[in-house]
């Protein structure tokens, strides 16, 4: 990876491949508005995706439900850590819905944090906002990326008949247990086999891996093989960047060209739909990619 040092941004740390689009205007200022009045949390912020400013530009976020705060430490995100947060909030799916219905919005993506201190991992609340959201009519689809539930509580999500079931394996097997907490690899790939084998196919599932955390292209390649071994279909491959210095060390930035490769990969294993691109997280473009053919998606 010299190369890639090489062309290194000196001004900024980055290389120049790392651009990330700055909006403003009415559409930011609306979505920013919506939610401050509502009371409510986005993965957009409370994680610092790079794509903030554009997603809100054009009137998009991904609510982040049970929360902005979550009950483990994982050590590449930027989610503030509380190991008692503050109970749901009951009124939570209707202010969704509602801020959804004045956005305008015809495709939700729902995520959460963590809540290892509810007994069913707060999966009984995510599906009530899946179901005050389907209140606005079937022309609206909802996308859920979910933590990695246990038991019986995932049925209580699916039986809400989202569209897109998510959930993430984020990063190689070997690199699992040192950066994420109380999460392993296995549990990950029995929950994106638990969602496919539910729904018996009906639901299209997805996962996302970030790169760049210290794994070889070998070890990307094995985790799409395995993530496509769950009946997965749908798959997001982006660029790790720290959201601080605490946070685990970016120890490479991937080449575009290297995304393509894995794009193509991915599709040969067996994928439907396949985002790979520096910028891309598992939430960008959802609309996009559960909606577009595969050859007319890129993101590069």
């Amino acid at each position: 990876m010299a190369c890639q040092r090489e062309s290194t941004d000196r001004s900024s740390g980055l290389p120049p491949w790392i651009r990330v689009r700055i909006g403003s205007g009415v559409g930011r200022g609306k979505v920013a508005s919506i939610l401050t009045e509502l009371s409510l949390n986005t993965v957009c912020s409370s994680a610092m995706c790079p794509n903030l400013h554009e997603c809100w530009h054009r009137q998009r976020a991904t609510f982040m439900i049970l929360g902005d705060k979550c009950t483990r430490n994982c050590r590449f995100c930027a989610v503030p850590h509380d190991s008692a947060p503050l109970p749901p909030d009951p009124s939570e799916p209707g202010k969704i819905a509602e801020a959804a219905m004045r956005l305008g919005l015809k495709y939700v993506v729902l995520t959460s944090v963590s809540r290892d201190d509810l007994p069913d991992g707060g999966s009984a609340h995510f599906a009530k906002v899946v179901h005050d959201i389907r209140k606005l009519g079937d022309g609206v689809k909802v996308e859920v990326l979910t933590p990695d539930y246990h038991g019986d509580s995932l049925a209580a999500v699916l039986d809400s008949r989202p569209d897109v079931f998510n959930h993430n394996v984020e990063t190689v097997e070997r690199l699992s247990r040192e950066i994420r907490d109380k999460a392993d690899y296995k549990g990950s790939l029995d929950t994106l086999a638990e969602g496919f084998s539910y729904t018996e196919g009906a639901v299209p599932v997805k996962s996302g891996l970030m790169v760049g955390l210290g794994e070889t292209d070998d070890e990307v390649e094995q985790t799409m093989r395995d993530i496509r071994g769950t009946g997965c279909s749908m798959l997001t491959i982006g660029q790790y960047l720290a959201p601080s210095k605490e946070h685990w060390h970016v120890r490479r930035f991937v080449h575009p060209d290297k995304f393509e490769e894995w794009r193509k990969t991915a599709l040969e294993l067996g994928f439907a739909k396949v985002a790979s691109a520096p910028l891309v997280r598992s939430s960008y473009n959802a609309e996009e990619l559960s909606g577009e053919p595969i050859s007319k998606f890129r993101m590069n």
